[in-house]
């Protein structure tokens, strides 16, 4: 555990924003994509004289990979903001990057493109499965902690060793 293999989700950690009766939605958080911010900025006309071109776009699921939201403390209020748990708010809408283009608000944001979601029922099946270990939500791993080291402090967060863990074994 934990079991599921396949790319792009090996070694994910995913922050999981909505989980209802109608499925669940979320971000990779621990992926870089080959996309830098200044490239979204070019690619939507958006201009900038901040040092802002080369910050780090993050890959957040195989789910609609052409469009982007904004993960930021709550607090900052776009035209397309909502808030959810444990402080996080998630924008999508071209203001919020305006916004980071002008050096104004959200000054802690993880840039996102793509997602990840599951249909009704299929994430718990995976859960159930041994395919997520799964812990509360923490946005200081969001906003504090290096992408790199994300997976790790997840893994302190529930007490866990990842060298330490093991797939299928003892089966016949």
């Amino acid at each position: 555990m934990p079991q599921l293999l396949d790319p792009p989700f090996r070694h994910s950690v995913i922050y999981l924003l909505d989980h209802d009766e109608h499925g669940a939605w979320g971000a990779i958080i621990n992926q870089t994509s080959a996309v830098a911010l200044g490239d979204i900025f070019e690619q939507l006309e958006i201009k900038t004289e901040l040092p802002l071109t080369s910050e780090t776009v993050l890959f957040g699921g195989p789910v609609d990979e052409q469009n982007g939201v904004v993960l930021h403390p709550a607090g900052a209020w776009f035209e397309s903001t909502r808030d959810y748990l444990a402080g996080v708010s998630v924008s999508s809408s071209r203001d919020v990057l305006e916004a980071v283009a002008a050096g104004s608000e959200p000054q802690q944001r993880l840039v996102v493109l793509g997602h990840s979601g599951w249909a009704p029922g299929q994430l718990e099946s995976e859960v159930a499965g041994n395919a997520w270990l799964t812990c509360p939500a923490d946005a200081s791993i969001l906003f504090e902690t290096p992408v790199e080291a994300r997976r790790n402090a997840v893994a302190d967060l529930i007490g866990v060793n990842l060298d330490t863990i093991v797939g299928d074994s003892g089966r016949a």
